[in-house]
């Protein structure tokens, strides 16, 4: 991808270092050259803009940003309104750039930490520096929070990584250059890890070990009694510690799985008998424990979870193991991992792989909707056939209008969703929102329940009319409902939402993609006239319905439809 970079300061030793770095993704730098900042917002025309960059990293000095602050920093008085109302015309600035770039990542404000300020005065409000400089980066982070595209990244942590020599006083004298590389390298590496979060690539699954990995001994040998794990044992305690940093990460919508080469109702007892376990089974979403291959386990536990092998990470204490993951199933990460337990909750929380754009609350319950779906599951192989399996499901499929409360969840199905997509249209929250806005053009999201649980918020439909035709400009399914009607029923309120909009007939063109295909197959079988009417796979096509005649919503499905 590519990535303009611009700066008050001399920003080639960055720009290198990101050009040059192998993670993914693989950026192209555009350069702006140094004193090229406000030129560069001011003018939508200026030549780093004619390479249509997918990204814009906008990096300033506090000084320089906000004149204010720079009196403050010479002691002078000045007040955290004056302060703030620099800022403020700060981010009008930036905000010149929504039209222009998708992805712009704003670097917080700092300074070179052996600057002492006022001392034991410096955190006094409206006379401080390091006051004004914290409630300036608050007012930046508030002040972007609800603008779509607009990231700001915690600098901080990256002079500190440079430690005292972060801010090397012979390097800005002689080159305009205020930071060392290791600086630079930690901002690399952030902003890649920001590149990929907005790319929808965070890792969402995390399968672990179990003996000496998410407790101390090994089970099979010594028996659940006598594990470490928690008391007044570093090493327990520490095992305790990696459990509760495991556990933060299903707050953030990343899954947790075993893989281990155990007797799985002696492990499993752990988890049901051990009083200081802060994991429980329902914490996982599952687990393959027997004394198989741990690379095939890895990969029949990700395509039974319907996960890609790219979203997986893969912990184990045993170094044999790890290489034999990485190099059965490449696609896994295997971080290299501490022999010291004590070290393990912070080997984890360094891992910069987890971040996404946004979080929703389907992502906070995403745990909890694996393991209905292992219920729902459990109930399938009960019954006699699918549709009796459905009927005892007891469906809703409730239907509302593109809103403020759903709209960052809407913009992460569209983006992230690929196997029920019909086109794989790809927008910016900005771009949808001026797509919805455009007259005769309609969106509706679905949330899908049963009496197992939520999904959440799991569907998409979008509409537009074209004369006498109206277009499914999306229709995108989550793969957690596929396979339940849930397609038929978004296709029964298109064609009422069509008739709505005072169509004669509904058109939906399929794009291939290398991950579409299922999408192909439910069209194929969905009574629609098809052209050509044997679309072959890998080839577009196009199926159609006439207005005049009813879709039905299946009768095991109990519809809600919200106003708007």
């Amino acid at each position: 991808m590519r990535c303009v970079t611009l700066s008050d300061f001399n920003i080639s030793n960055f720009d290198a270092l990101l050009a040059h770095d192998e993670t993914a993704p693989a950026v192209e730098v555009v350069r702006t050259g140094f004193g090229q900042l406000h030129p560069c917002l001011l003018d939508p025309n200026a030549s780093c803009w004619r390479q249509e960059p997918d990204a814009a990293l906008v990096w300033t000095r506090p000084e320089a940003a906000v004149p204010a602050f720079g009196r403050r920093r010479s002691f002078e008085p000045v007040t955290t309104e004056e302060l703030l109302q620099g800022v403020d015309a700060f981010v009008r600035q930036l905000m010149l750039l929504a039209g222009r770039v998708g992805t712009v990542l704003v670097p917080t404000w700092t300074l070179p930490p052996e600057e002492r300020g006022l001392g034991l005065l410096d955190l006094r409000p409206d006379l401080g520096i390091a006051d004004g400089l914290l409630r300036m980066n608050l007012r930046l982070a508030e002040s972007l929070s609800d603008q779509p595209g607009f990231y700001v990244l915690d600098a901080g942590r990256w002079v500190h990584a440079g430690g005292r020599m972060a801010c090397n006083p012979k390097l800005w004298a002689r080159a305009k250059i205020p930071f060392s590389n290791q600086v630079f390298q930690a901002a690399v590496a952030d902003v890649k890890a920001a590149l990929r979060a907005v790319r929808g690539e965070a890792k969402k699954l995390v399968i672990v070990d179990l003996d000496n990995t998410l407790w101390g001994g090994v089970v099979g040998d010594e028996g659940w009694e006598r594990l470490q794990l928690g008391g007044h044992d570093p090493a327990g305690e520490a095992f305790v510690a990696f459990q509760h940093a495991l556990k933060a990460l299903t707050h953030r919508g990343v899954l947790l799985g075993v893989v281990s080469k155990n007797t799985e109702a002696v492990a499993l007892e752990v988890f049901q008998k051990h009083p200081e376990m802060v994991l429980r089974l329902d914490d996982f979403a599952g687990w393959r424990i027997n004394w198989e291959d741990k690379a095939r386990n890895v990969a029949a536990l990700t395509e039974e979870l319907n996960l890609g092998l790219q979203s997986v990470v893969f912990i184990d204490d045993n170094p044999f193991e790890r290489a034999r993951v990485r190099e059965a199933l490449p696609e896994v990460l295997v971080p290299e991992w501490p022999e010291d337990p004590l070290l393990y909750a912070r080997t984890l929380q360094t891992l910069d792989v987890f971040d996404t754009a946004t979080l929703t609350g389907e992502d906070r319950r995403r745990a909890e909707m694996y393991r209905a779906e292992q219920q729902r599951r459990t109930l399938k192989q009960s019954v006699q056939s699918l549709e009796d399996w459905l009927a005892t499901l007891e469906m809703v499929v409730q239907v509302e209008p593109f809103n403020e409360a759903n709209r960052a969840r809407v913009v992460q199905l569209l983006n992230k969703t690929n196997q029920m997509n019909l086109r794989t249209r790809r927008l910016t929250d900005a771009e949808l929102e001026a797509w919805v806005a455009e007259e005769g053009h309609v969106l509706r999201a679905f949330r899908v329940s049963d009496r197992f649980g939520e999904a959440g918020l799991t569907g998409i439909l979008s509409l537009e009319r074209r004369g006498d035709d109206v277009h499914l400009a999306d229709f995108v399914l989550s793969c957690r409902v596929m396979g339940r009607q849930v397609e038929e029923t978004m296709v029964a309120v298109a064609v009422q939402l069509a008739r709505e909009l005072g169509g004669a007939r509904l058109v939906a063109e399929y794009l291939p993609t290398p991950k579409n295909k299922p999408c192909l197959e439910f069209w194929r079988r969905s009574g629609w006239g098809a052209e050509p009417t044997e679309p072959a796979e890998g080839e577009p096509a196009r199926f159609t319905w006439m207005l005049n005649d009813e879709y039905p919503v299946p009768s095991h499905v109990s519809l809600i439809l919200e106003g708007g």
